[in-house]
């Protein structure tokens, strides 16, 4: 690290044992520089899993007289013998002796590293050896690794060449005999190809999947093409990481918000979404070199990933609190931002109440790859280390049929769940349905009166037998969530994710959904979010803004496309809405066309037979709008209404606060990857400036990431 900062100093700012001084200086270099934070983001996991390990180990303790033994063998010293003068005949012998001993030895030694350094070199996560410090070592280096860090070593395409070229070969050999011509996949996880007719051709597939050196996640397909001649060219090419033609990604379509005129529609409804799934998935797609579809770009799960420095309710007689600023429009100078910010009353870890917890895990053969159910493995033990002898856990797994792995056993006996974890296989098909049903079925037979009664699914959404269709399951899952059990959905894996069922899914289920690129994403969802992963505070929240004519000519909604509302859903309780969790911030933002301002949005005909009867006088008053919100408590049945007049003090964009600056940036960064036609003046390097502008305190490194995002993002979009 010539010329940039020791590994003393970075060390100290992570661990924060820098003055006041130091602190923000070095914080300021690190900023600066990619490498550095990318080494503080490394530091920072390395810190975390050694603190959690050792935070899971016994707190053991000498007594008096064991202490006092330690301290003589410490300080006794060995006794000195004077040297003899040893014989050439002695030490001949010696020789013999000894090579007669080494020889073997060596050869023991030599087996032993064979046969059993392949087992101490798997994560120590699951195989709990060595010390904590080696075992947080372990621990980093593996969650690196997992990470996919799209390094030119590791993860490019093109390492992957030669072998796609060589299963296309064979396949061309195999086919030539036939007088067919096929496209063909191939690779070294399925050898075994197979014959697909496809209108008038045999095409010859297999799955192809990209590995670095040490096996770990499949990080790219390349597809060939055989030719008559029997050469094989490329299908597409092979230096873009991604899976052409096999990628069985789903992602629901999203008609982005346009402008509407307050005059034609004055109310704007919609439902709060605390889910986080989209950013981490997007961040999956950018780390490997990808731009993501755009359809799994949703702007208000990128925007809610990150945490605001909202004030959370003075008491818990209301579940959450409201605040709302208006600010200039960083994209459009000629336009308003509005922000809505939502925050959760906050649970300090001995406030939490008993859990009743059902673990349903997809354990269907494409849950093989290594960021899938190996991860899953991991990410439960942390959840697991959260839990006390309160808590309950139990397991069920599910593929071609289901079962309980595991009966409700009490969150203390680590053992006896860890062993259940550990075993953990995949195999067979995806009966998701049955899974399901025996899940919510375990969850009701334990379930806790006061307590968090919730199922927590792992899967990649690919469900293939039994109950299919997503409209039949999300039906499902809305009829088991009037059992008071709630639902998470969490992601994993790539290359047939099902994004859309999943979110359905868990929007039906009273729950949320977070997907699980890494340890590390893993660790941000069930550690250091598990109030608000876990406990809701309240349940159908809606929003509902009335718009002053007066002062907005138009406005539109950023994000939230497919949680908007029928007005008149507003005040009905039988429609489902979002949940709400403890210490959870939601934030929504319009932006906002001043009255007497142009209005790039189509205009309606003049009724025939009605007419607009005027203003009313609060269109007088000065407000910008009024803000409207609707929620249940988690048991309740009947909801409660919150009302705030809203009003425009004029700030300027310099005059917003950093977490207005920076929720507008990630904002901006989503329109930029949707193309949207929304996105103004907005560019990858102003959404880098907007974003250090708002950067604020970022003790999880976060938002530093998201900066890289954005440079990632700009390098592959060359703009």
């Amino acid at each position: 690290m010539s010329n940039k900062l020791d590994h003393e100093k970075l060390t100290a700012l992570v661990l924060g044992e820098l003055d006041a001084d130091n602190q923000t200086h070095i914080s300021e270099e690190v900023e600066s520089d990619s490498e550095l934070r990318t080494l503080a983001k490394e530091l920072r996991e390395a810190a975390n899993l050694t603190r959690e390990v050792y935070a899971s180990e016994p707190d053991l303790q000498l007594d008096t007289a064991q202490r006092e033994q330690v301290m003589r063998e410490a300080t006794a010293q060995p006794p000195v013998s004077k040297p003899r003068r040893v014989s050439s005949k002695e030490s001949r012998a010696g020789w013999r002796w000894w090579a007669l001993r080494l020889v073997p030895a060596t050869a023991l030694v030599a087996l032993l590293v064979v046969l059993i350094l392949p087992l101490l070199v798997r994560p120590l996560e699951s195989a709990r050896r060595g010390s904590p410090a080696d075992l947080a070592n372990e621990l980093a280096l593996s969650a690196r690794m997992a990470e996919t860090d799209a390094t030119e070593e590791r993860y490019h395409a093109g390492n992957v060449r030669a072998e796609a070229e060589q299963w296309a070969m064979q396949a061309v050999e195999q086919m030539k005999a036939r007088g067919y011509s096929a496209s063909v996949n191939g690779g070294p996880r399925t050898p075994s190809l197979q014959d697909v007719k496809v209108g008038g051709e045999i095409r010859v597939k297999g799955n192809f999947y990209g590995q670095d050196i040490n096996g770990l996640p499949p990080t790219g397909q390349a597809s060939y093409f055989a030719k008559p001649d029997g050469t094989a060219s490329p299908y597409d090419d092979p230096a873009r990481n991604y899976w052409p033609g096999h990628n069985t990604e789903a992602y629901a379509n999203i008609v982005e918000n346009p402008f509407k005129r307050v005059t034609d529609e004055a109310l704007s409804t919609f439902s709060i979404d605390v889910d986080t799934a989209s950013y981490s998935n997007v961040r999956r797609f950018l780390e490997q070199g990808m731009l993501p579809p755009p359809d799994a770009v949703r702007i208000e799960e990128l925007v809610n990933y990150f945490d605001y420095d909202y004030a959370p309710p003075e008491d818990r007689s209301k579940p959450f609190t409201a605040h709302v600023t208006v600010a200039g429009c960083p994209w459009n100078a000629d336009h308003r931002l509005v922000r809505i910010g939502l925050k959760g009353w906050e649970m300090v870890k001995s406030e939490r109440p008993a859990s009743n917890l059902v673990f349903l895990i997809d354990v269907s053969g494409s849950m093989q790859p290594e960021n899938k159910l190996p991860l899953v493995r991991r990410a439960l033990r942390l959840l697991v280390r959260q839990l006390d002898e309160r808590d309950r856990v139990a397991m069920v797994v599910y593929a071609g049929n289901s079962g309980l792995v595991l009966p409700s056993t009490p969150g203390n006996e680590r053992k006896k769940i860890f062993r259940a974890i550990d075993h953990l296989d995949a195999g067979g098909s995806t009966n998701g349905g049955q899974g399901i049903q025996l899940a919510y079925r375990v969850a009701v037979e334990n379930f806790l009166d006061g307590g968090v009664n919730r199922v927590i699914l792992a899967t990649d959404g690919d469900f293939n037998v039994g109950i299919t269709n997503e409209g039949d399951l999300t039906r499902l899952i809305e009829e088991k969530a009037k059992s008071g059990v709630f639902l998470t959905v969490l992601g994993f894996g790539l290359g047939n994710l099902k994004d859309a069922t999943m979110e359905k899914l868990a929007d039906k289920g009273n729950g949320n959904y977070a997907y699980i690129d890494t340890l590390n994403e893993a660790r941000k969802v069930l550690v250091e979010q598990m109030s608000g992963t876990l406990v809701t505070i309240a349940k159908d929240v809606k929003i509902q803004i009335e718009f002053n004519p007066a002062r907005v000519g138009a406005y539109r909604l950023i994000g939230y496309e497919n949680r908007v509302l029928a007005a008149q859903d507003f005040n009905d309780d039988t429609k489902d809405a979002g949940e709400i969790g403890a210490g959870h911030t939601v934030t929504a933002l319009y932006e906002i066309v001043p009255a007497g301002a142009p209005v790039e949005a189509p205009s309606v005909d003049p009724l025939r037979y009605q007419q607009a009867t005027g203003l009313s006088d609060a269109a007088t008053s000065g407000e910008l709008m009024t803000l409207k919100l609707r929620y249940k408590a988690p048991d309740g049945d009947t909801s409660k209404l919150l009302t705030f007049p809203v009003r425009d003090a004029g700030l300027g964009w310099e005059q917003a606060d950093p977490d207005f600056k920076f929720a507008a940036a990630v904002a901006s960064f989503g329109m930029l990857l949707r193309n949207s036609a929304h996105k103004g003046s907005a560019t990858f390097d102003t959404v880098r400036t907007w974003a250090e502008a708002g950067l604020g305190d970022d003790p999880s490194g976060y938002r530093a990431e998201f900066l890289d995002l954005v440079g990632k993002s700009k390098t592959l979009t060359g703009k």
